[in-house]
């Protein structure tokens, strides 16, 4: 059968095939090669956060902990960082860091020096009542004692000075830095108390009598308060209850000893120190004040150099009180502080003092003894002291405040160079 000329004619269906097959093949080479130079690019899809969602967070967070949010990547290889405008400046400010607080300077803290001075524990003062350094000590000496044989167990100072005339006055002024009053100077053979009795800007107590006032300080009141005991043993001892006339007693011229109680039980004979030196170390007084002649010396130095106490850190200074004042020995001499006494009238010197010695105003050169562990024996020291040297002595080894006139600048105590043992 012929067809109809108006009708078209279709394509064969094998033509239709190969025709679907072009196309799938050129999709997918386009597909390919897309996706070859999209990964060759690096090419990122990022996700931008809004802007108000950005700015909540920046609102929401601390100031000081900010930091602009990390938004992963689809591709999972890396991550960028987006942030907007309004969210975190574009430019981070400078925190100036405050300065280092400087550390506050130590102060150097200066050492005391050292004095010098030993541990101690026990002062013996072996009072004679007179005699010149040549008469005691030196080639004049009557007693082989106390001019041979004595000094070669110690140290022997040349140059040591009474302060003033007056065998009482010259124990006062060892146990309390007080000057001489005419009544003292001439041993007190009348009773009576120191009047006015003020006391000057010098700690001197002026007037004249006997007896001090209750607020004068002694070097064993100064003890009782730094609760160290102390007692004085003499011969004759004198009786705290009565007035003493005429007498040589120290103690009992200073109202803060004889009207305390405790003047009858530290005031007391001598036969009492040899009963005491048999005490334990820790028993015996720290200060003890012996006053006797030359006949007893030997006796009582060697019971003392015996004794406990002597060997726990004890000192013996053996001395006078003065030099004769009359006669061809007599001498009035005096050393360390020039004499200024407010309750005696001034004697001039004959000439003015050229070294540590003036001629007039002292008790004469008298010289010490000294005898501890801490003083080498047989050696001598010709460096110049006075009474009120050794009270200083007491108040330095004790740690007590200077009084009267121990308290003067000019004035030393014993140091390191009598302190001379080894060791």
């Amino acid at each position: 059968m012929t067809p109809k000329k108006d009708q078209q004619a279709l394509p064969a269906p094998w033509a239709l095939a190969m025709s679907v097959l072009a196309m799938l093949s050129l999709g997918v080479l386009i597909g390919s090669v897309t996706r070859q130079l999209s990964e060759n690019a690096g090419f990122t899809t990022v996700l931008l956060e809004s802007a108000e969602q950005a700015r909540e967070e920046a609102t929401a967070a601390e100031p000081t902990a900010a930091a602009p949010p990390a938004v992963e990547a689809t591709g999972g290889e890396s991550a960028a960082t987006t942030a907007t405008p309004s969210a975190i400046p574009t430019e981070t400010p400078l925190v100036e860091e405050p300065l280092p607080t400087p550390k506050p300077e130590v102060p150097v803290i200066e050492e005391e020096l050292p004095t010098g001075l030993p541990e101690i524990k026990h002062v013996f003062v072996v009072m004679l009542e007179e005699g010149g350094f040549e008469e005691t000590f030196g080639k004049a000496a009557q007693s082989s004692y106390l001019g041979k044989e004595l000094p070669q167990q110690g140290e022997l100072l040349t140059n040591y000075f009474a302060v003033t005339k007056g065998v009482l006055a010259n124990q006062i002024a060892l146990l309390s830095g007080q000057g001489p009053t005419p009544a003292t100077v001439a041993g007190c053979p009348t009773h009576g108390d120191v009047l006015p009795g003020t006391e000057n800007p010098e700690g001197q107590v002026e007037g004249d009598g006997c007896v001090y006032p209750a607020a004068t300080k002694t070097v064993m009141g100064q003890l009782a308060e730094a609760e160290l005991k102390w007692r004085a043993y003499r011969e004759e001892p004198g009786d705290c209850s009565q007035p003493p006339a005429a007498a040589t007693d120290p103690l009992l011229f200073f109202h803060a000893i004889v009207d305390g109680p405790e003047c009858a039980e530290a005031d007391v004979g001598l036969p009492q120190l040899s009963e005491d030196l048999k005490l334990k170390a820790e028993e015996f007084p720290a200060f003890a004040y012996i006053a006797l002649g030359e006949a007893q010396l030997k006796t009582v130095v060697t019971e003392i150099k015996d004794s406990l106490a002597y060997k726990d850190g004890g000192m013996i200074a053996v001395t006078t009180a003065q030099a004769p004042q009359e006669g061809e020995a007599a001498d009035e001499s005096g050393c360390c502080i020039e004499p200024d006494f407010p309750n005696l009238p001034g004697t001039p010197s004959a000439a003015p003092p050229t070294g540590p010695v003036h001629e007039t105003g002292g008790g004469g050169r008298v010289g010490l003894l000294l005898l501890s562990p801490y003083v080498e024996p047989g050696t001598t020291s010709e460096a110049y002291f006075n009474h009120f040297s050794l009270l200083v002595t007491f108040e330095e080894l004790f740690e007590l405040e200077r009084i009267g006139y121990a308290a003067e600048p000019a004035l030393t105590g014993f140091d390191e160079s009598i302190f001379n043992a080894a060791g």
